[in-house]
């Protein structure tokens, strides 16, 4: 009997260690925290999730899809998680939103609404320049005030960190020429213009652009007046909020500095 009594004291005065443990655990929930509220990047926040998930002996399930109970009465740990995301969500919106009001002031203060409009849509800022703007009739050569224009956009749209995508736009009048021999290929090397112009001038890390072209098939209005194509024609620079970065393709590896494999 005495034996026992004296095994059942040892393992009380052990259980300090799961206090210890809980306190741990916690302490490294809270900065994980703290990190994804900096950062405003659902991707990492969800990687540094999943690695503290199996740091904790989680068999690999992600602690943003079984947050467990919270000891907080009253909150649960998918409460909490739906919280952080709100606010990190309102937070980049409210940056976005000033990003929008930055190029509007832009815009107004040169007179140019009449060929750049900015809009905060659902997918993010949407910049667009109708083709007069940038481009020469059926040409994808930026002219001298396109550079210019888009050099000073370009520097407000750098202090986004989001992903950006420059989309190509035409009208339903068709083209055949040597060098573009439908809309789609017009569409295309405009908005790669565009973002060539971005990387070169303003020194934009290619990893956050991307150039595409949808030719005559997104248009805003009716290709029924010379006015409605006019519209149509058009670039748009799209700052994409995070949640519609998962659409976005990730490198497989970190990206080279160099360009010695290059020929």
């Amino acid at each position: 009997m005495k034996r026992r009594r004296q095994t059942s004291g040892k393992a009380n005065h052990e259980r300090w260690l799961l206090t210890y443990s809980d306190l741990i655990t916690l302490l490294m929930v809270f900065f994980v925290v703290l990190y994804a509220l900096s950062n405003l990047n659902a991707k990492k926040f969800q990687a540094v999730a999943l690695s503290l998930s199996h740091a904790m002996g989680g068999g690999g399930q992600s602690v943003m899809n079984e947050p467990g109970t919270s000891l907080a009465p009253g909150i649960s740990g998918s409460s909490l998680i739906e919280d952080i995301q709100m606010t990190m969500e309102t937070k980049e919106a409210s940056d976005l939103e000033k990003i929008r009001q930055e190029l509007q002031a832009y815009i107004d203060e040169n007179g140019l609404n009449d060929k750049i409009s900015v809009n905060l849509e659902e997918r993010g800022v949407v910049l667009s320049f109708k083709d007069v703007a940038l481009f020469p009739l059926g040409s994808a050569e930026l002219t001298k005030d396109a550079r210019e224009l888009i050099n000073k956009t370009g520097q407000i749209l750098r202090k986004a960190p989001q992903f950006i995508r420059v989309e190509g736009h035409t009208d339903n009048l068709p083209i055949n020429t040597a060098q573009f021999p439908s809309n789609w290929e017009l569409s295309v090397t405009r908005a790669t213009a565009v973002v060539q112009e971005l990387i070169k001038e303003l020194n934009f890390h290619p990893e956050r652009l991307s150039a595409a072209g949808y030719g005559e098939f997104r248009p805003k209005s009716p290709n029924d007046s010379n006015e409605n194509r006019q519209q149509n024609r058009r670039v748009d620079i799209v700052v994409l909020k995070s949640k519609y970065e998962t659409s976005e393709p990730m490198a497989q590896v970190e990206p080279s500095d160099s360009n010695s494999g290059e020929l």
